[in-house]
């Protein structure tokens, strides 16, 4: 399936100003005591998003780095990726959250900040009722430059390529969670997370692709991890309870026992994909679908989390909006915190210059942080 999206090229955050302004005026014209007091409600939000902005405005960072603001006016940004050209893509919900998603792509190496607010912008509708799904997870292509976008908890994958038409790339799905819960690896291949119970698997519009039997027959429950190779254009879109998962394989579960993880996050550089567990564990996926241990975070409920990996192999966790913090992980297993404080922390992505490029949501902008040189 595919559609066509509409491009929105107008400075919409200044015509949203405009019709604040007039609905401001228009209360200021004394039509009674209410229209008063929604203008004094109107100032009062406005104070306390200001004093809110100035507060956070100086998040913590590790000795060594620099914090500055990169890009402002993006209303609620959650996920960021970086393309070939060096373009950050943003991937945002909107000041109405009228739409499944609205996407920017921002040159971040000119003079900072960057106002958003008059940039163009991709919106994407929501599809038809009874699918009124958001879009909470983003992936990038390198090479084509194509973005992958999946629904908040939902069941599908999509992939927004030339002209912005959207295609299905991935569907069946039982529960794709936000955050980083798709991620491209070093060949390209769509790698995405994806929840299951022997009730899914009985409720599918398809029988289970032979020798998957064993999920149903063992009661599994739990996480699957899944790599799709999105080049197969004739094999689009993937049927995930057609697919054989990378994890886990081969019926390596108890019977009817919760796995001792809930993965919740996903990257990858290379082959090997890394994941994180709500309980702050970082795995890596080995070949022969073997998750190693290789750090654990500091205490805290993490949700919501995003993940990038640098060219040595560190990852880097955005904690989310609980945890509020970075944190490095060395190829070693050594844990260090990069930031703190931080604005209910979403998407996270690391350039060349090793610079982290940070989403945080309740401050509607974009921070980078880099080391001082």
């Amino acid at each position: 399936m595919s559609c066509k999206v509409p491009v929105h090229s107008g400075p919409s955050g200044y015509a949203e100003a405009s019709r604040g302004s007039s609905c401001l005026s228009r209360l200021r014209s004394g039509r009674g005591g209410a229209a008063w007091g929604a203008a004094f409600i109107l100032a009062g939000l406005g104070w306390f998003l200001d004093a809110g902005f100035r507060a956070a405005s100086g998040a913590e960072v590790a000795e060594g780095l620099r914090v500055e603001v990169a890009v402002t006016g993006i209303p609620r940004p959650i996920q960021l990726a970086l393309d070939a050209q060096g373009m950050l893509v943003v991937l945002g919900q909107g000041w109405r959250g009228d739409a499944a998603a609205e996407i920017y792509r921002i040159d971040p190496r000119g003079p900072l900040p960057v106002d958003a607010a008059r940039m163009p912008r991709v919106v994407i509708p929501f599809a038809s009722e009874p699918r009124k799904m958001a879009l909470g997870s983003l992936a990038v292509d390198p090479r084509t430059g194509d973005l992958f976008l999946g629904e908040e908890n939902g069941n599908r994958i999509y992939r927004l390529g030339p002209g912005e038409r959207l295609q299905a790339v991935a569907v069946g799905l039982n529960h794709l969670l936000g955050g980083s819960a798709l991620a491209l690896d070093g060949r390209g291949r769509l790698v995405f997370l994806d929840y299951a119970t022997p009730e899914s698997y009985r409720r599918s519009e398809a029988s289970l692709r032979s020798g998957l039997n064993w999920l149903m027959d063992e009661g599994y429950r739990g996480p699957e991890v899944f790599r799709v190779d999105v080049r197969e254009e004739r094999l689009l879109p993937s049927r995930a309870n057609l697919l054989v998962p990378i994890l886990p394989r081969g019926g390596t579960n108890s019977v009817g026992r919760e796995p001792p993880w809930r993965l919740i996050g996903v990257t990858a550089a290379g082959d090997d994909p890394v994941v994180l567990s709500a309980l702050g564990e970082v795995f890596r996926l080995e070949p022969d679908g073997v998750l190693r241990f290789i750090a654990r975070l500091p205490a805290g409920h993490y949700h919501r989390t995003n993940l990038t990996m640098g060219p040595d192999g560190s990852v880097f966790v955005c904690g989310g909006f609980q945890i509020r913090q970075i944190f490095r992980v060395s190829p070693a297993g050594a844990v260090s915190t990069i930031a703190s404080e931080l604005g209910d922390p979403g998407g996270i992505v690391l350039d060349r210059d090793g610079v982290l490029y940070v989403a945080e949501t309740a401050l509607h902008r974009i921070i980078r942080i880099a080391p001082i040189r």
